[in-house]
């Protein structure tokens, strides 16, 4: 069978929530971070960091905290990952006696890089045999979770990752069509025409993978998502861990 090229892994990407009880080398670990710092970084400011959370009582109580997903216990491996800014201030601090924090600019870069490096980790997981699901929730209840890690100010978790060797093979979710997604000089709303057929092959897909319990299209799935998700707390959050603060 021909080895898979990069390509190949990411369009091959599910997410998996079902693990065997296969151990995950210290050294896998280690070389998927490595892959996450390959990652591109704004003016090379590095403000990720990652918390490998081995701890049964301590993924118990992110579990809870992240709405119950069991799989932040069951997997092989729970890594947290966190815009860090309070490195680079202990930098300046010491460097320069001063640091202007709290700017929402530091706030999107911190975020945006964390993302891009969670995302190689994934793909480099992925490549190396392994599968795993990021975990949103844990913004759920973001001061337990800084509880639980012992998060100074100016950090804060973004996400997490559950890793381990896939027990399961639920198939992949339908993308919405390039033609939605791919805008040509100016962003335009005329791909909205292409919705319906979408709605259809979502519906069809739910119906699939949960043998006709679940008939819902994609956009039921986005009112239904955008209706409980907004997460009001994550202002106050980040004011008081220090980020966009002005």
């Amino acid at each position: 069978m021909p080895q898979k090229t990069p390509i190949d892994q990411m369009m091959a990407h599910q997410s998996i929530r079902k693990f065997t009880h296969q151990t995950v080398s210290q050294e896998i670990i280690n070389t998927c971070i490595k892959a996450g710092q390959a990652a591109a970084s704004s003016s090379f400011v590095q403000v990720t960091s990652v918390i490998q959370v081995n701890c049964a009582q301590n993924r118990a109580a992110l579990a809870i905290a992240a709405g119950g997903q069991s799989y932040v216990e069951s997997a092989a491996v729970f890594l947290v990952f966190c815009a860090d800014l309070q490195r680079n201030q202990e930098i300046c601090l010491r460097q320069h006696q001063q640091m202007p924090t709290g700017y929402t600019e530091q706030t999107l870069i911190a975020s945006v890089d964390t993302a891009l490096f969670a995302q190689n980790v994934l793909l480099a997981a992925q490549s190396l045999g392994l599968g795993g699901v990021f975990i949103g929730g844990l913004r759920n209840q973001p001061e337990v979770v800084t509880k639980v890690l012992k998060l100074p100010k100016q950090v804060f978790p973004i996400f997490g990752l559950c890793l381990g060797y896939p027990d399961q093979d639920p198939g992949q979710k339908p993308r919405l069509p390039l033609s939605m997604v791919l805008h040509q000089e100016h962003y335009s709303n005329d791909n909205l025409t292409h919705l319906a057929n979408y709605d259809t092959q979502i519906r069809h897909y739910y119906q699939k993978r949960s043998q006709g319990r679940l008939n819902l299209t994609f956009s039921e799935h986005i009112v239904k998502t955008l209706v409980k998700e907004a997460r009001p707390h994550m202002l106050p959050y980040l004011h008081s861990q220090g980020f966009c603060t002005r």
